[in-house]
């Protein structure tokens, strides 16, 4: 099959998305998947009917709708730690009965989301206290999916706080836990420790500072920390009470978590109710994509156009880029949720890839990228397929006319890098400005934009939290259909150890002012200089 889209590429190199347009009138309608108050618009790329049914093909022929129904049915298709995969429980109707192992798991996730309706309840409305009075702050400390999660919903739902102020830290590094924590009164400030083990290095590194912190003022410190980790011993040993620990099953995944007790943070900014709404979000995109038919499911043909751009043309990356400022955190969570799912090297069965797996995830929110890197996506040699994002109307009417610009410099970027300029235009151009001769040929070829480079677009009608979960799930299923595709498990992460593992042998060194023996001369080197100047 990939030989086959190959053959497709190459018999399509040349050819403009802009003439295909010229060809059919009809073409964006039929290049668009629209889903409840969404469109995706993959029709300024290369894909026409027999290329869609050639991708169509290739996920048939991997079995994605048979891994789909396994994965929604709670078989264990994360085979490398023999777990099942159930993120989409955390949000299913609550009638839903899905079962592990032979139990149906719908009771716990009930209960423990109606535990946290209680305590977030109980903290908005000033029952639940602090040593100073009612909760004014709530500090998230977490790392990976326990941080940009509910960090990137808490700032994409920002029109709908109405709770205490939230804040997070992940980075080790202390300037972040000081920084985050100065200004901020230990007597109405509510810690949440987010770490499934209660053993995460950075995070209880920075919980235990909090808790010092806390501690210079507060007479019970634990009485003001909640816990969302399945390690219930590990966080009585701090104190904090067994109301206050919410736990979570090893088949959810941390970057798939935002959904669960991780997305606590979020629900105490926005409330149980709208908490709810992005939660029915997610389950409507999960709906449409175990029911939709292929050419008309959105994460599907998301997937597929994705597959096509990296895995056949060989774009290397991919930029996201949200026009709409609340949606700034949102490619920094789909760096993790998609390079850390589908950076692999291996097939399910051990198997050297013969390619790539995923492409660099990277992005900004526009109109910032404009002016920045889109010098780079015009006129740069490598072509980076970008997904821009957009809303058809802002959170503020009575700044209208800012979003008509956003919208409009929106669209723009994206007919400008299927376009371009050609040499002629720019001469013209350059004509016009009263150049000739030798400078005008010269400054006409620094105009020029090689333009026919792909992009697609995801509009909504407003950023609400439904839509919000429509937009994460969506980008959750993209990226499970691609790894099926792959042959890859899009459920482990080993990439991330060997570094943590190299880390703790050299924590040590650092203290005691020796290296390990098996250190690098490089490493050693550098040890000595930090030492020195530490």
């Amino acid at each position: 099959m990939w030989q086959d889209l190959e053959r497709m590429r190459a018999a399509r190199q040349g050819r403009r998305i802009e003439a295909l347009f010229a060809a059919d009138p009809a073409r964006a309608d039929t290049f668009s998947v629209r889903v409840d108050g969404m469109v995706l618009d993959c029709s300024k790329t290369q894909l026409d009917t027999e290329l869609r049914a050639a991708l169509i093909a290739l996920a048939e022929g991997a079995g994605v709708a048979e891994r789909r129904e396994a994965m929604f049915t709670g078989a264990p298709i994360n085979e490398t730690e023999g777990r099942a995969v159930l993120h989409t429980a955390l949000r299913a109707p609550d009638d839903a009965r899905i079962k592990v192992d032979g139990r149906d798991v719908m009771a716990d996730v009930r209960a423990t989301r109606a535990r946290m309706t209680e305590l977030a309840g109980a903290l908005r409305a000033g029952r639940l206290r602090g040593q100073g009075g009612a909760i004014t702050d709530v500090v998230n400390i977490g790392i990976g999916g326990s941080d940009l999660g509910p960090a990137m919903a808490c700032a994409a739902l920002a029109p709908c706080h109405d709770g205490p102020r939230c804040h997070f830290v992940s980075n080790v590094d202390g300037a972040h836990i000081h920084d985050t924590l100065a200004g901020l009164n230990p007597e109405t400030t509510l810690i949440i420790v987010a770490s499934k083990t209660f053993t995460t290095v950075e995070t209880m590194t920075n919980a235990a500072t909090a808790r010092d912190w806390m501690a210079a003022r507060v007479a019970d410190p634990g009485a003001q920390f909640v816990a969302l980790s399945s390690n219930a011993d590990a966080a009585a040993e701090w104190g904090i009470a067994p109301e206050r620990v919410f736990g979570f099953a090893d088949w959810v995944g941390g970057r798939y978590s935002v959904w669960g007790p991780i997305g606590l943070s979020v629900m105490i900014a926005i409330g149980a109710e709208r908490f709810g709404e992005f939660l029915n979000g997610a389950a409507a995109m999960d709906a449409h994509f175990r029911t939709a038919a292929p050419q008309d499911n959105m994460p599907m043909m998301l997937a597929l156009v994705g597959l096509w751009h990296h895995q056949v043309c060989g774009h290397a990356t991919r930029a996201v880029l949200p026009y709409d400022q609340r949606l700034a955190l949102l490619p920094a969570y789909l760096q993790q949720l998609e390079m850390e799912s589908n950076g692999k090297g291996v097939t399910m069965d051990g198997t050297p890839l013969d390619r790539a797996a995923g492409p660099v995830v990277w992005g900004a929110p526009g109109t910032n990228g404009q002016h920045a890197f889109y010098q780079l996506i015009h006129q740069g040699r490598q072509v980076v397929p970008c997904e821009f994002m957009v809303a058809a109307r802002g959170h503020e009417p009575d700044l209208a006319h800012h979003h008509r610009l956003l919208v409009a410099n929106c669209l723009a970027q994206s007919q400008a890098l299927m376009r371009g300029r050609d040499i002629d235009a720019a001469r013209a151009l350059m004509a016009r400005a009263g150049y000739s001769g030798a400078e005008l040929e010269r400054q006409a070829a620094h105009r020029v934009f090689p333009g026919n480079r792909p992009s697609m677009t995801l509009a909504y009608d407003r950023l609400t939290p439904r839509r919000l979960g429509q937009i994460v799930a969506l980008y959750e299923h993209r990226v499970f259909v691609e790894g099926v595709i792959m042959g890859i498990n899009s459920f482990d992460q080993w990439g991330v150890e060997l570094g943590k593992e190299l880390a703790g042998a050299l924590a040590p060194a650092l203290a005691e002012g020796r290296a390990p023996e098996d250190a690098d001369g490089s490493t050693r080197a550098l040890l000595d200089f930090v030492r020195e100047r530490a």
